[in-house]
């Protein structure tokens, strides 16, 4: 789709109870307006809105099924564009927003809602995301003065088999990107639900780091995270399981790479992606 004058963006995450995650959004946001030329507001599905107003410049956060009621009240048969900040088909996008969705239509039966998809189509040989990654394990290694690191990719897990599928293309595809570069490279989920039925998030990044080769020398942790949170920010959970595993693993050392929503290649990704934007 094209965007029109006036034509409203939402770029949404998941949301975090993080001031961090919510102001990596709002600076995504800002860039991603400049890119497109117009205004882009940036909202959370969920948590951002219980965050102290005070922890975030004095200008609370906001859900979007609140922001689309508060946008259609005024203009009932306006049109919205949402960009989502998702890297695969989470539950999130494929069954939360489309019911809220439907509540809000219900109210404002001729608002018009368009959806941009999410950041990577496994069906696409689109490598721009690993290649953000795999700059993100060159910092990194260069930082600690590494030479041919172990990398393992982490995401948070999810109950999503296509979710996984992403996980596990993004691996692939950084293989290839980092080569000769790095040792060894595996691809591991941060948590994961109970039952065989979820076991396709294995391994688990804590027995990851517990099972050769990655189990001593350096390893990088390449975060499949957009933002920092409690997941992927200092001392979070992601930074405590490494440092569980550093205790019980003689010669294990361990850095995270940054999240990599402040890319400026992510901005051009995300306008990218909204030609492909369709009516939800």
């Amino acid at each position: 789709m094209s965007i029109g004058s006036d034509t409203i963006c939402f770029l949404f995450d998941n949301g975090s109870l993080r001031a961090e995650s919510t102001m990596s959004l709002r600076r995504l946001a800002a860039a991603l307006s400049d890119r497109l030329g117009v205004s882009v507001r940036a909202v959370s599905l969920l948590h951002s809105s219980n965050v102290s107003a005070d922890a975030l410049g004095g200008v609370p956060a906001q859900l979007l099924e609140p922001a689309l009621v508060s946008h259609f009240e005024s203009a009932p048969e306006g049109e919205v564009l949402l960009i989502p900040l998702f890297f695969g088909p989470s539950a999130a996008l494929t069954e939360y927003v489309p019911a809220r969705l439907r509540a809000v239509r219900a109210r404002f039966p001729l608002a018009r809602v368009c959806m941009a998809p999410w950041l990577v189509d496994t069906a696409e040989k689109d490598r721009r995301i690993a290649e953000i990654v795999a700059d993100q394990v060159r910092v990194t290694a260069r930082k600690k003065d590494w030479a041919r690191p172990k990398v393992l990719l982490v995401d948070h897990g999810s109950p999503q088999p296509a979710v996984a599928d992403v996980r596990n293309h993004l691996g692939e595809q950084l293989r290839l990107c980092l080569g000769d570069e790095i040792e060894a490279l595996g691809v591991a989920s941060m948590e994961r639900r109970e039952g065989e039925s979820y076991a396709f998030n294995e391994p688990l990044l804590a027995t990851a780091l517990r099972t050769p080769p990655f189990s001593q020398g350096e390893v990088v942790i390449a975060l499949q995270f957009l933002s920092p949170g409690r997941h992927a920010g200092p001392g979070g959970d992601i930074a405590e399981i490494c440092q569980s595993a550093e205790a019980e693993c003689l010669g294990l050392h361990t850095q995270m790479t940054e999240p990599i929503a402040g890319d400026p290649r992510l901005v051009d990704l995300l306008a990218s992606r909204i030609p492909l934007a369709r009516s939800v």
